[in-house]
């Protein structure tokens, strides 16, 4: 898999979730499958701070691509950081860029991955423009300052 190339990208949002016993396989590790699960978690707690749920037409946000990428091995008992970053929003499209850290490891990095999120129209099943209140919700999170941090 090939990253996305980012040129800006900025911190909207941070949240650190506990990792459960059953996040672990076989191998004593978090499964693969969780860390997406975790960047899931980040992902839609972001949209939906951002109002970024689906209209009174349906029209509403998909993944059209997600990665990982593995840097070490997530182990219970612990807290993983999901930190979610964002590039430059396109005519209907957002790059989510997504770090996790290990909480109880001096905040090392772990894991890092995102997805490109889409703006669609159920109907047509194509690509929609970001509603013009996204868009410029997105403007305003890209000057702010500080992101929101979150513990669940």
């Amino acid at each position: 898999m090939i990253v996305p190339a980012v040129a800006e990208k900025k911190l909207v949002y941070t949240v650190t979730i506990p990792i459960r016993w059953g996040d672990m396989d076989a191998m004593g590790h978090v499964n693969n499958t969780v860390y997406f699960r975790y960047m899931e978690q980040a992902r839609i707690e972001w949209l939906t701070m951002m109002g970024c749920l689906p209209d009174e037409k349906g029209n509403g946000p998909v993944i059209v691509n997600a990665y990982c990428t593995f840097k070490r091995a997530l182990k219970y008992p612990g807290q993983v950081e999901v930190c979610t970053f964002i590039g430059a929003a396109g005519r209907s499209s957002i790059e989510t860029i997504q770090e996790m850290r290990s909480v109880g490891d001096g905040y090392a990095l772990y894991a890092e991955g995102g997805a490109k999120v889409v703006w669609v129209d159920p109907k047509t099943e194509k690509s929609a423009p970001l509603p013009e209140a996204i868009r410029q919700k997105i403007q305003e999170l890209k000057a702010a300052a500080k992101p929101k941090r979150v513990a669940v």
